[in-house]
């Protein structure tokens, strides 16, 4: 039996070190952020980019704890072509679905190597009026008083009923699956 308890004593003591080193996380608002996504298209590739993020986090006795969202309005994102911008509204119909939106309702958290802890984001989108759970794999860096989140991940434009990706008769055509990343920086709420 104290084989055992003894063998098993090392892994308690990093079981606990682990724990220990998990700070809790203080309530916090975006400061700053970026939400970006890459879209393919039959006349080439491109990105769109906001950085009217706003967002919460509702901070937790440790990482695994914290629940939040995050908000853009979709009139900010920007491809760098005025035309392709206005398909994209039209797309998106931001004027019947103004903004993209995240719900965080778990945090899985895994490997940690210096401030940096890899996680799995679990929540919902909500995206032209569709909400879709989701789970998106990123990395959160904990530093004193601001928290860095990055994350990607693939999304079918056709799950949230997004249409209008073709033009001239399918000549021009974008293509429904694109990448979503953020890039944000919360810091905590003013008291």
């Amino acid at each position: 039996m104290w084989k055992t308890v003894l063998g098993s004593a090392p892994l308690l003591m990093m079981w606990a070190t682990l724990a220990a080193a998990q700070p809790a996380i203080e309530a916090g608002n975006v400061r700053e952020g970026k939400l970006w996504f890459d879209g393919r298209a039959t006349v080439g590739d491109f990105t769109g980019t906001t950085t009217t993020v706003t967002g919460h986090l509702t901070g937790g006795a440790s990482l695994a704890e914290v629940r939040g969202w995050v908000e853009a309005p979709v009139n900010t994102l920007l491809t760098g072509n005025g035309r392709r911008d206005k398909d994209l509204l039209k797309s998106m119909e931001a004027a019947q679905f103004p903004s993209i939106r995240f719900e965080l309702t778990r945090v899985i958290v895994g490997q940690v190597i210096a401030d940096t802890t890899l996680v799995e984001l679990e929540g919902t989108f909500i995206i032209h009026g569709v909400t879709r759970p989701v789970t998106i794999p990123g990395r959160v860096v904990l530093g004193e008083h601001r928290y860095q989140v990055r994350a990607t991940t693939p999304l079918n434009l056709k799950d949230y009923g997004i249409g209008g990706l073709s033009k001239m008769l399918g000549i021009l055509k974008m293509h429904e699956d694109i990448v979503v990343g953020i890039d944000l920086e919360f810091a905590p709420a003013a008291p």
